[in-house]
């Protein structure tokens, strides 16, 4: 039970990251708001969205996000106004467009280069050393050999 506690207060702590008064009264733009701040990193903890920081800075990018959705803003807009005010490390999940498509791209391209390098290793390997039986010559050498 010991072990479990620490768990379930980091686990109510990220709950508890979107505060009461930050939330925005139609139940509707409030879950727009929610799935846009899952989407957005917090830029202080790195690997966290803002819906689940404490840090500050998140709290103000979730405020932001909430003002913009209220101006009339779609989700598309206000994930282009946080790039464009933060840059594209804003995104948990770069878009796949312009430079970004050659990072999505280079782990496949290197998965597929490296098994066509491995088989064309291989069957070169398999191919080279010709498999035939030991002459008597060299059955005798190879006994000489083995009882030194």
């Amino acid at each position: 039970m010991k072990r479990l506690l620490p768990v379930l207060v980091l686990a109510a702590g990220a709950a508890w990251a979107v505060e009461p008064g930050e939330m925005l009264g139609d139940p509707a733009l409030e879950a727009r708001a929610r799935e846009i701040s899952k989407e957005v990193r917090c830029l202080v903890c790195r690997n966290e969205s803002i819906d689940g920081s404490n840090a500050e800075l998140a709290r103000d990018l979730r405020l932001l996000v909430r003002e913009r959705i209220l101006e009339g803003d779609t989700d598309e807009e206000v994930m282009d106004h946080l790039v464009d005010r933060y840059g594209e490390y804003v995104l948990l999940n770069p878009r796949a467009d312009g430079a970004n498509l050659i990072l999505w791209a280079a782990g496949p391209a290197m998965l597929i280069l490296g098994l066509m390098l491995a088989l064309t290793y291989l069957r070169r390997r398999a191919g080279s050393a010709p498999s035939r039986p030991l002459t008597a010559e060299e059955k005798a050498e190879i006994d000489e050999l083995m009882r030194r």
